[in-house]
């Protein structure tokens, strides 16, 4: 079960809330960038940024030099994972909507330091941008290593909500002779293109040509 803290405990929309921390694994294993909320200097700034995910520990990088980093290595963060599934359109403009998979995760996250734990969390994140990637290319430098920071967060305070289905109008508008209904959103791969610096024809490798067709 996901948390129930006062952070993570819906205020509004509570029938859209998902208490099984499968639903938190799912919304985030189908996700390519988070977003990383942190207050650098007394600023907020929220920073898109790759992650990945080995039980309940997130894992996010950057540059060692990268404020949102050592921001968020030194104080309390709020990261997000939203999916946009379709656009949701009524027949009043009060109660247009979306259709939406998100998740939000509170927590104090910790700099990683040990080595061991240090590289599996770069192989997460890479693995949960291109899965299969990681053995496939150089793996890093000492050099690039000491240049990447690596920040572990739990997912212990967490809360997942989702919003599917038709719009919702007023009662008396749903005899007015405007079309309603939902807008699909899809998420494609294109073609992979080919660095034009490489220099040998090499054939796209199976695990990037065989990716499914839709993100999400």
């Amino acid at each position: 079960m996901l948390s129930t803290t006062p952070r993570t405990t819906l205020g509004r929309g509570k029938q859209r809330a998902r208490t099984d921390r499968d639903d938190l694994y799912a919304v985030l294993d189908a996700g390519l960038i988070c977003h990383l909320g942190v207050v650098a200097g007394g600023v907020p700034m929220v920073v898109p940024t790759g992650y990945g995910r080995i039980g309940d520990t997130l894992y996010l990088h950057g540059s060692t030099g990268a404020a949102s980093l050592r921001a968020g290595g030194s104080g309390e963060v709020c990261v997000t994972v939203t999916h946009l599934d379709g656009i949701v359109l009524a027949r009043s403009a009060f109660h247009h909507s979306v259709n939406y998979r998100s998740a939000m995760i509170y927590g104090l996250p910790r700099l990683v330091e040990d080595p061991e734990e240090h590289l599996a969390g770069l192989r997460a994140i890479t693995e949960q941008l291109a899965p299969g990637q990681w053995d496939a290319v150089r793996p890093p430098t000492r050099k690039e290593l000491a240049a990447t920071a690596v920040l572990a967060l739990s997912l212990a305070e967490a809360s997942v909500k989702v919003r599917q289905g038709p719009p919702v109008d007023d009662e008396e508008d749903y005899a007015l002779p405007i079309w309603a209904g939902v807008l699909p959103l899809r998420t494609t791969w294109g073609v992979p293109e080919p660095d034009p610096a490489m220099t040998a024809e090499l054939e796209v490798p199976r695990h990037i040509a065989s990716r499914t067709i839709t993100i999400g």
